[in-house]
């Protein structure tokens, strides 16, 4: 059986592609030409992180990192 785990992922635009890293997992990361493939590719990417993580006998960290949009009144250019 498989556990389900929600770990917070932060999607950037690189250049003409998408990076993908996963906070509470260092060095967990992926790139994709769309974000709906960077999305899968960070998911396939968290899955053998923790299993290498168990392999090596690591702790796999717990998802701890908490995601929230601020909005900020920014002054318009003058």
């Amino acid at each position: 059986m498989t556990d389900a785990v929600k770990y917070a992922v932060v999607i950037e635009q690189a250049g003409q592609n998408f990076s993908a890293y996963v906070p509470d997992l260092p060095g967990c990361i992926s790139v994709g030409d769309t974000i709906q493939e960077t999305e899968r590719n960070i998911r396939d990417a968290i899955a053998l992180h923790v299993d290498a993580l168990r392999a090596h006998g690591d702790v796999v960290p717990q998802p701890t990192t908490r995601v929230e949009y601020i909005e900020a009144p920014i002054a318009a250019a003058g």
